[in-house]
């Protein structure tokens, strides 16, 4: 499926068990724009991303749960590569080095992924 050309995504995530994006300081300190829903669990994210509506996405890494950040965009990152969700925009917001490290490391080759079907496409 060609997600990127049918999906016409609105939503903006905030994955954090702790820091609400919608609280002033937090929106300073970690640049949320306020308007993005808060889901704190890598679940919670997974069934917004599965809907195929979702256009960002920020991420924390340590989430105090077995599952953490990194975990769900590894699972972005398999989800690209397979052309099974439409692309998204990204940021970390994680204050987790190693963890940040390696969401990005996963979100990069998503983007490479969705790049890739975006050319394969191309008439």
């Amino acid at each position: 499926m060609n997600w990127y050309k049918t999906s016409q995504s609105k939503i903006r995530l905030w994955l954090d068990d702790k820091r609400d994006p919608k609280n002033p300081k937090i929106r300073e300190k970690y640049k949320s724009s306020g308007d993005e829903i808060w889901v704190k669990t890598v679940e919670e994210a997974k069934a917004y991303l599965e809907q195929g509506n979702v256009s960002y996405i920020s991420f924390d890494n340590d989430l105090g749960l077995p599952l953490e950040g990194r975990h769900l965009a590894n699972w972005i990152e398999e989800k690209a590569y397979n052309n099974e969700i439409p692309r998204l925009e990204w940021r970390v917001h994680s204050q987790n080095p190693k963890g940040a490290e390696q969401i990005k490391q996963a979100m990069q080759n998503a983007d490479k992924y969705w790049s890739e079907h975006e050319q394969n496409s191309l008439p």
